[in-house]
């Protein structure tokens, strides 16, 4: 629970708000591959897809009746432009018969109509704000992205990297979702002041999901 609202975290990294039908996913990144790419910097041109599979997938498993997406959903102003017409479609199905927002980010500060749904820069549920960019304020209840939290532990023998949320009573910290986001050590100082010693890590894993104890994190 977060406040009122209760969270159900996924395996793809989106997370479920049953009470509310409601999915929630946090960086995208659309078109990441395409961007690198006009720089000289080659890709596999694939990531678009395999990020829309992903939450495909999710829809598939939640039905959520809205789906929220917490900003920089696409990687730069331009990238709506680069999108493959097939991909594009694939976005277009997905919001068929559904509420669907784009919270904007600081890769995406607006989002064109032509994407379909609605873009606002927060919004509100059951007293906990959705937003890009978390805030250190201690009397908000909020889920956030941005940081694209990450854990590394030892398990088995071997130190294992993977995408993680990151949790407190009253802030959750989304993994990104993007094929090609990466991810920030939850070691880092950009999470400090928003956990404190409240940290819990819940690290996506193969099949499942396992709650870190803090003190078991790793720096990179």
């Amino acid at each position: 629970m977060l406040g009122r609202l209760a969270l159900v975290p996924d395996l793809s990294g989106a997370l479920w708000l049953p009470d509310e039908r409601t999915l929630v996913v946090a960086d995208l990144h659309l078109e990441k591959g395409s961007a690198y790419a006009a720089r000289g910097v080659m890709l596999p041109p694939y990531d678009s897809t395999a990020t829309l599979a992903a939450l495909g997938q999710a829809i598939m498993r939640h039905r959520p009746a809205r789906v929220i997406a917490l900003g920089d959903s696409f990687h730069d102003r331009d990238a709506e432009n680069r999108l493959a017409p097939e991909t594009r479609a694939a976005l277009g199905t997905m919001q068929q018969r559904r509420d669907w927002l784009w919270i904007t980010g600081n890769h995406d500060p607006a989002i064109s109509r032509a994407m379909g749904g609605e873009s606002a820069a927060e919004i509100a549920l059951a007293g906990v704000s959705l937003r890009h960019e978390p805030s250190a304020a201690e009397d908000a209840y909020e889920i956030a992205g941005h940081l694209h939290p990450a854990a590394k532990v030892r398990m088995r023998g071997r130190a294992i990297r993977r995408r993680c949320f990151a949790l407190s009573a009253r802030r959750c910290v989304m993994p990104a979702m993007g094929a090609y986001a990466g991810g920030l050590n939850l070691r880092d100082a950009a999470f400090r002041p928003l956990f404190g010693r409240e940290l819990s890590a819940h690290l996506i894993g193969d099949g499942r999901l396992f709650r870190i104890d803090p003190r078991l994190l790793l720096p990179d």
